[in-house]
């Protein structure tokens, strides 16, 4: 296994190799190439000022000469061994074992590349950190149901409603979001841009009211509505769960109303019964750990509603609250086409492996439904998830480029963006380098997730 993992980081090189040499073809073969007028091109400069401006561009950055010297260039200064680069004059100093890389100086800003990503990539690792914990848990979730109750109402339902999640381009949903649940002529719940206020930075960590006797009581509600909620979902009756959160989802409906239209109208009525049947939805489940987590999350949002609504004190969110309250609405966009589809996938590979024969020869000796479910089934097909999961890292990276740009996200996707918009080299060839090492990160870790849920996987 050790020499599998050294060969495969060793492959990686190449193949990096290869990839920034494809982009760096594309970007100088595009109209106007990499070059100092390019650059400069649409900057309302005098010409002597444009004239030192190319000096000064083709001298540091060597781009008056050959495309491929300045690759070569260019791998020099992103390699940990080679010829340190003179920052004034742009000559190269003597061979040195210990140079150190450097993702050279940004076209555009005028800083480091190493700065401007040690910035922009911790926010886009975090909406990913979040997403994918999110995308595989209801994915797993809901294709473990559907695939245990094949032609139940539950497995139409769950596969009409992925089917349409997956179909909905990320753009539009962001755009749709942002329209209806963070414009003024709707719901303003959430901001429209950013991960966080310039206020926040100067708040407590965490949120807090006026005085500990508000804060006790907030959790107090909080805790109380959740565990009603949960109760309700795991001792109530059917019918009781869906007239409970069909009344819930009824004044749920007509407080939303209200935000938009005064008086009641049509708007009103037809708002009260979409999310009554959909709350009456909820509550109706049969899927008891699913219908939970809902209610239970239910629960603590009415908790918190009525807290906010009768506490007089004022309320401030803290730091923490803030971050979350601005990453909600990219976390959905970025969470929703993932599990929609692994969701199907995993229904497929537990239904197929349900029906195999070794889950039969296990029924056979007698042991236990959730065992045969949990104990064999479901290690085998985590196989085909293991293969996707390898391709998620890289489209939530590519699917970050649209989120962010979107909601106004200074995070690696945006920062991508603009630096193609820019012509900006070194930006464009580092974005590529790190978003190809993480992708071959992902692809290498899958390999060893093979050798861990399948025994026969073996790489010595």
């Amino acid at each position: 296994m050790t020499t599998y993992i050294l060969r495969r980081l060793l492959l990686m090189i190449p193949t990096l190799l290869g990839i920034t040499l494809v982009v760096f073809v594309v970007m100088a073969a595009a109209p106007g190439g990499i070059s100092a007028q390019a650059l400069v091109d649409g900057m309302n400069l005098e010409p002597q000022a444009k004239k030192a401006l190319e000096d000064y561009y083709n001298r540091r950055y060597g781009l008056d000469q050959p495309a491929p010297v300045q690759y070569l260039r260019w791998l020099n200064n992103v390699s940990p061994v080679g010829f340190p680069v003179d920052e004034a004059t742009g000559e190269l100093g003597r061979f040195s074992l210990f140079k150190g890389p450097d993702l050279g100086t940004s076209f555009r800003y005028g800083r480091p590349v190493m700065d401007l990503v040690s910035e922009r990539l911790p926010i886009t690792l975090l909406l990913n950190v979040i997403s994918i914990p999110i995308i595989y848990v209801i994915a797993i979730a809901v294709g473990v149901h559907a695939a245990t109750r094949r032609g139940s109402s539950f497995d139409v339902s769950s596969g009409v409603v992925m089917l349409g999640l997956w179909s909905v381009p990320t753009m539009l949903a962001g755009v749709l979001m942002i329209g209806f649940f963070a414009s003024d002529q709707f719901w303003r719940w959430f901001p429209t841009a950013g991960i966080s206020r310039r206020e926040a930075l100067d708040m407590p960590f965490l949120p807090h009211w006026g005085s500990l006797g508000e804060v006790l009581l907030m959790f107090l509600l909080v805790g109380l509505a959740a565990a009603v909620l949960v109760w309700m979902s795991l001792r109530a009756s059917a019918r009781m769960r869906a007239a409970v959160m069909g009344g819930l989802g009824a004044v749920a409906g007509l407080m939303m109303a209200a935000q938009v239209v005064s008086g009641f109208t049509v708007t009103h009525l037809v708002l009260m019964v979409l999310v009554a049947a959909t709350f009456a939805g909820i509550g109706w489940s049969g899927f008891d750990a699913l219908r939970t987590a809902t209610l239970g999350l239910i629960g603590v949002i009415l908790g918190l509603v009525l807290a906010a609504h009768f506490f007089p004190g004022e309320f401030v969110r803290g730091f923490l609250l803030d971050r979350l309250w601005h990453l909600v609405l990219p976390v959905i966009c970025l969470s929703y086409g993932g599990f929609a589809f692994l969701a199907k996938l995993t229904r497929s590979s537990v239904l197929e492996n349900l029906l195999a024969d070794y889950a039969r020869t296990a029924r056979a000796k007698g042991v236990s439904e959730q065992d045969v479910l949990w104990r064999h089934v479901f290690r085998n097909s985590l196989l085909p998830l293991i293969t996707v999961s390898a391709t998620l890292l890289p489209s939530l990276l590519a699917g970050s480029v649209i989120v962010e740009t979107i909601f106004s996200i200074d995070g690696m996707g945006k920062l991508a963006v603009e630096a193609v918009r820019g012509r900006d080299r070194e930006l464009v060839l580092s974005v590529t380098l790190i978003s190809g090492l993480l992708t071959l990160a992902g692809y290498l870790l899958a390999d060893l997730a093979y050798a861990i849920v399948d025994p026969r996987v073996s790489y010595d």
